[in-house]
């Protein structure tokens, strides 16, 4: 294919994007992870899932708000397994005079910018495990929770019509509160915006050992 005409297409995509014209998704599939709740362990079970990101906005200059459902590819080290993780990329979410407790969601949004090759998504979910409780004499702690931040960086491939993973970028931070009424200090506030592998830590930056590719839908 010409230079030309590459440079074409690669504009008649970026259009379709838009979706004024028609909803666009990019769509990878693959398995569910057979450990849910671990971010670490890239293990798939038997049961067929999809990643899906479907434009439902543009903002202009490349910048678009997408809905994610299914979750997103689960990269681990330098493992070739993969699996799509839907609890820490989605997360829950609750108003207690509505929801009661928060509850596990199964869609989310993202956004997304689109340079006519290269294509970033940020994701963002809060994640807790309602562990919240109340001890003997007032003493009482909320439910761990963690708030995760994931940038996915996709190449276009023009002539298969597809996107190939390149990197995720994965934060997970941290906040969790505990006291006592009866306390002179009513309660302890732990707050880590980076808590990956240890305290303060660095994002983690990952690299599929394996291809994940995106279909264009």
């Amino acid at each position: 294919m010409k230079i030309t005409q590459r440079f074409v297409f690669a504009i008649v995509l970026l259009l379709c994007w838009c979706p004024a014209v028609r909803a666009v998704s990019i769509v990878y599939d693959g398995f569910e992870c057979l450990n849910i709740a671990n971010p670490d362990d890239p293990t798939p079970q038997g049961t067929p899932a999809q990643s899906r990101f479907e434009v439902i906005e543009e903002v202009g200059e490349g910048i678009y708000r997408l809905s994610v459902t299914g979750g997103i590819p689960r990269v681990v080290g330098n493992s070739a397994a993969i699996c799509i993780d839907s609890v820490t990329a989605l997360g829950f979410s609750g108003i207690p005079a509505i929801d009661g407790v928060p509850q596990a969601l199964t869609s989310g949004h993202a956004t997304a910018y689109f340079s006519g090759r290269d294509l970033i998504i940020v994701v963002n979910a809060m994640v807790t495990d309602l562990s919240q409780r109340r001890e003997p004499l007032s003493a009482f702690s909320t439910s761990n929770i963690f708030a995760y931040t994931y940038t996915l960086i996709l190449e276009l491939n023009t002539q298969a019509s597809q996107f190939m993973l390149k990197k995720i970028i994965r934060n997970r931070g941290y906040t969790q509160t505990s006291g006592s009424t009866n306390s002179f200090t009513p309660f302890f506030e732990t707050v880590l915006p980076f808590f990956n592998s240890g305290l303060s830590d660095r994002p983690v930056i990952l690299t599929p050992a394996s291809e994940i590719v995106f279909r264009l839908e």
